[in-house]
This record gives C-alpha cells, structure tokens and sequence, in this order.
C-alpha cells in the first residue's frame, strides 16, 4: 500500500494541465522512453534503488538544478581555420543525435552525464571544478555498420547547428570532422566496444559524446565514478509546459560506477582518493593520480596507495613503452587539463616525478632513467612558459663569459654545478621486478 501510495503522490506531482493527452502524444512518438521512465519512477518511488542498490542515488532538488544549468548552458564548438563557431546547448545536441540515431535503426537505451561534470554537479565544490563534457548514449554496436553510422549521425547533426547564412551543400562529412573533431576514437574487442567523438573547444571545454555497446572499466577513482540518467530531465522538457521547481521536478538518478554510491561522493566532499585495481585503466590512473594530488586530495591509506602506485606506473609504462608516447601523452595531458590551472602543471609534473622515481619496477634502469629526464625537461618547459625565475638552488646554471674574455685558460663556458630541479634517486633498484 505504501509503495502504491508513493505510486500516486509522484504521478500528482508530475501531472500538468492536459495530462492524459500530453502522454498519449509521448507515448505515440516516445514510447520506449517513456516506458522506460515510468518503470523507473515506480522502482524509485517503491523504494527499491535506496534500499537495495546502495550504488544509486536519487538527486536533492539543488543537484537537479546544477544539471538542467549545465545542460542548458551554452557551450561553443570552435572550427579550425575559416570555419565559424557553433553554439551548442547539450541538452540540444543529446536530442538531436539521440533521434536520428533512432531514424537510422539504432535505438539509444540511456543517456547519461559522466565525468567532472557529474562531480560537479553532485557537489559543487569538489575541488575538480569541471571542463570536458562527457555524455554517454547507450547504444548496441554489433558491427562495423553502427560504428560509422554513429560517426556520420553526429558529424550531420553539426549542420543544424551551423549560423544562418553558411551554405551547407558543399560541406562534407570529411570536412566537418577536420573542422570540429578533436578526437575521434574507436574501440572494438572482446570486452570494450565503444566510440568516442570529441568536439573541439579553444578552452578545453570540449563536449565529448561517448557510444557505448559495453565497457569493461567505466571509471578511474571513486570521486570520477558518478554518471546521472539525463532521460527523466530531456522527458520532462517535452511533457511539461510548467517550468520545474522544488515541489515539481522529474526525479534523476545517479549512479556510482565505484559501487556504493554514498561512500564515493563523502570521497569527493573529503577530496579523498580511492580506487582499486588500477592496472585495469588505460594509462594505469597514473596522470590523473598525481593530478588529484596536486588539486589536495588526499590517498584514503596511504599504505595501501603506495602499493597501488606501483600497479599505476606498470600500466602505464605497458600502454606507453616509447619514450615518444611518453612525451606525447604527457604534453596532451598538461595542455587539456590545466586550462585556466597552468600554474599547477610545474606541481603536476614534480609529484610525477616523485611517484616514477618511487614506485617504477618494470623497466629496465637506462628507461628509467630516460623516463625521470623527460619529466624534468618537461618542468623546466613549463617554467619557461610562465617566465618564472626559480631559486638558484633548484637549477644548474650556463654562463656565457664576456667577449673579451681571450685568455687560454678559461673555458668557453663556465659550468655551476648547484642541486638539480628534482634529486637524483639514490636508491639502486633491480630491473624487472615482478608488480606484488
């Protein structure tokens, strides 16, 4: 009776004028989303997600307010060259990819908002701040067919977006992604089968549509692992001509990939770090590791994180073996995720060091040893851009004597020997060290 009541007080609460028509003309045009979000109002409203599914959560009004602000923000694409600049509301590109996904024969299951950005609008004052917005469609993708049907969908839903004015006709699929694509990734394996778009912004703030048939590892750390159902919000837009409050909202809910989902937001209100099986992580979590650190988040053991940064470096140096992919992953890494922070690179890049020199044991010394140099030239970059002098105990300095220096017994350069940017490990390590 209880669950039935709760049943009806929800269904009061989200009637609006013409009810019985609005929903006969959804559930004509809508019908699985629809179906799919009554079902999920009746589990939610019975009690079953909080009570049996510690990794769901329903969100507060304030939280479901911070999402419609970030969908509904305005957020620019920038085009290379001569192309101009779209203004993309994501709330917008969700509805228009999600439906002609769906003319193509490719049903979207969900629609959720992943990453930073969920972070953020769990708890506003994280720490994270957010940048990327990820949002990932539930899709099948049983074959290469859907893979370039999903590329070419999003690539012809630019268009709608392009100023008045622009001749469309002559613009191409190639063209449109050489100008807006940052990113274009596939992966298709025995476990993963996804795709990724990311569409350019000059400030790091690149909206990225993730299509994802499975996917095997979907976070890094627990204060990374929410993603929130948008479907209710986007339903409520095309039901609802009232506009939402505190007493008349669709209910949202959110998911903690982590898995309890209580645990991973007090994670992120403490800026504590907390992940587990890190090998499993493209990259091992290493960068966004020492990235966390340097933002004053905290590892929960310290014990226990000082083993797990072995895993971290390990995988790493599995997925990047090169000392060139090294450089570029670390280059990426600073310029997309710094914007606006680039202070913090220089701190970035020192804890990096600090963490390689202490816990690689799976590369050989001389790669090791190649590896700690990149790291510190790349510092040294980094303060040369900001045209920051450091202490004359943290460099070695070159000296250029006067010109009229001409006597045979100085040398052309005159060598300071002081302590190094980062010291010199002092610790022998053996080369190949099994990870346990």
């Amino acid at each position: 009776r209880r669950a039935e009541g709760s049943r009806c007080a929800r269904s009061e609460r989200c009637s609006c004028k013409d009810a019985p028509s609005a929903a006969l003309i959804i559930q004509k045009r809508h019908a699985t989303q629809w179906e799919a979000y009554l079902r999920g109002l009746i589990a939610m409203s019975s009690g079953d997600v909080s009570e049996h599914s510690p990794r769901f959560s329903v969100l507060s009004w304030e939280q479901v307010e911070r999402l419609d602000s970030i969908l509904g923000e305005t957020v620019p694409i920038h085009g290379r060259g001569n192309f101009p600049t779209l203004s993309v509301q994501p709330r917008q590109i969700v509805q228009v990819v999600r439906n002609r996904l769906e003319e193509k024969g490719i049903p979207v299951r969900d629609v959720k908002l992943n990453g930073s950005a969920a972070s953020h609008v769990l708890h506003q004052d994280s720490g994270l701040g957010y940048k990327d917005l990820d949002l990932i469609f539930g899709v099948v993708l049983p074959s290469d067919r859907e893979f370039r049907v999903v590329k070419d969908v999003v690539l012809d839903s630019l268009l709608d977006f392009l100023p008045a004015g622009v001749n469309k006709d002559r613009i191409t699929p190639l063209t449109l992604k050489e100008a807006y694509v940052q990113k274009l990734v596939k992966v298709c394996n025995e476990t993963d089968r996804w795709s990724l778009i990311s569409l350019s912004n000059n400030t790091g703030k690149n909206v990225e549509l993730k299509f994802v048939d499975s996917l095997r590892r979907q976070f890094e750390f627990s204060v990374d692992s929410f993603q929130i159902a948008l479907d209710s919000l986007l339903l409520f837009d095309k039901c609802s001509e009232a506009p939402m409050s505190e007493s008349f909202h669709p209910t949202v809910l959110g998911e903690s990939m982590y898995g309890d989902f209580e645990e991973a937001l007090e994670h992120l209100r403490r800026k504590t770090i907390a992940t587990r099986s890190p090998e499993e992580i493209r990259g091992g979590g290493l960068l966004k590791y020492c990235n966390l650190l340097v933002r004053g988040f905290r590892p929960s053991s310290e014990a226990e994180m000082k083993s797990l940064q072995r895993y971290m470096c390990s995988r790493f140096f599995i997925d990047f073996p090169d000392i060139g992919e090294q450089q570029r992953k670390l280059e990426a890494y600073l310029q997309n995720h710094f914007v606006g922070m680039e202070h913090k690179r220089y701190d970035c890049l020192v804890t990096l060091h600090r963490v390689v020199n202490e816990s690689t044991v799976c590369l050989m010394g001389h790669e090791r040893r190649q590896t700690l140099n990149l790291i510190s030239m790349l510092a040294l970059r980094v303060l040369a851009e900001q045209n920051i002098i450091p202490t004359v105990t943290n460099v070695t300095c070159y000296y250029q004597p006067a010109p009229y220096v001409r006597d045979i017994n100085f040398n052309n350069y005159y060598i300071a020997h002081v302590q190094p940017l980062v010291s010199p490990c002092s610790n022998s390590y053996q080369t190949w060290l099994p990870c346990n």
